[in-house]
């Protein structure tokens, strides 16, 4: 059994392949807005991952690494859903050797560190563990990104686009956000395995889309239902096309404890024979395991029987604000 090893060893085997991302792009008013964020090395290919909102309006960035190093890197790939971009340089030190991605999911309890350049710092490391996983991340765009990694680590301004890694130096997630003292969130390695190769390949990231919006069936969703079992999701509203079609959602509301809570809909137990408990399994499993233009067996409880749907998945549009797989606010 290999020993874990210690921060100081941590930090010193990889804060080489952790980069400062510095960019200046123009806004409408055509004067310069600086920022500055962290990103950390995918390849020996050149290939840097960092967060979109880090480089957004921007093709190329200024990076500069441990040993003092600058590079202009140009942005190759970006995905808003996921907040994850990718940026390339055509010679890369020899000393920042790539990061590799964890095969293990995320342990609550489990120690990690986040690397980074917060509030333009370079080359610091805040630690903690793993607080929780299978958050979900709000994005701004009326989707949430899902399997976000919660820690303690401090997450700082300048800090996104950073590593989350164990003692070992495996990236679990990438540093996306802050929400209060104590409350980090990072994009996890499956979703960065995910979308990443595609951001290198192809510059964009096909999301599927199953069409529809969402309510998690909690005890007052399943009453207002007549449902003898809390957890799966309540298809509250279907979108017109091919992808869902054979789902059926909500069509009357019903007034409980004061509030209004959707009822009649589809509730989706299970996909591809995997239980569905939570909007954020749901969302977990297509972001990971499907592909636009698939068909996924969904499993689901309409008019108090059991049954399964085929359903083919669709494309998520890049401008279609709220939709796709969406919580619906009870």
């Amino acid at each position: 059994m290999n020993k874990e090893k210690t921060y100081e060893q941590l930090y010193s085997d990889a804060i080489p392949s952790v980069v400062s991302v510095y960019v200046t792009p123009r806004n409408v008013a055509g004067r310069a807005r600086s920022g500055a964020g962290s990103g950390f090395v995918y390849d020996r290919e050149g290939h840097i991952v960092t967060n979109h909102h880090v480089v957004s309006g921007s093709d190329e960035v200024e990076l500069r690494f441990s040993e003092g190093d600058w590079r202009t890197g140009r942005v190759v790939g970006r995905d808003v859903d996921t907040d994850l971009a990718v940026v390339r340089v055509t010679d890369l030190p020899e000393y920042a050797n790539p990061l590799p991605m964890t095969a293990n999911e995320p342990k609550p309890g489990q120690r990690v560190a986040a690397l980074g350049n917060p509030m333009g710092l370079d080359g610091t490391i805040t630690t903690g563990i793993v607080s929780g996983t299978n958050r979900s991340l709000p994005t701004g765009n009326g989707f949430a990104i899902p399997d976000t990694v919660q820690t303690d680590a401090a997450i700082n301004p300048g800090n996104s686009g950073g590593p989350l890694v164990t003692l070992d130096g495996e990236v679990v997630g990438v540093n996306r956000a802050r929400q209060g003292d104590n409350i980090g969130f990072a994009i996890s390695a499956a979703i960065a395995e995910r979308v990443v190769p595609d951001l290198v390949d192809d510059g964009f990231y096909r999301h599927p889309y199953l069409k529809v919006s969402t309510l998690d069936v909690s005890p007052l969703v399943a009453e207002a239902n007549g449902l003898t079992e809390t957890g799966g999701v309540l298809v509250v509203d279907v979108r017109l096309g091919p992808a869902s079609g054979a789902l059926v959602g909500c069509e009357a509301v019903r007034v409980l404890r004061g509030r209004e809570i959707p009822i009649g809909g589809d509730v989706i137990v299970g996909v591809d024979d995997r239980p569905v408990r939570s909007h954020e399994e749901l969302m977990r499993y297509l972001i990971t395991e499907t592909q636009p233009g698939e068909v996924v067996e969904v499993e689901l409880v309409r008019n108090g029987r059991r049954t399964t749907e085929p359903v083919t998945l669709g494309e998520r549009p890049k401008d279609s604000g709220r939709g796709g797989v969406s919580v619906a606010v009870e």
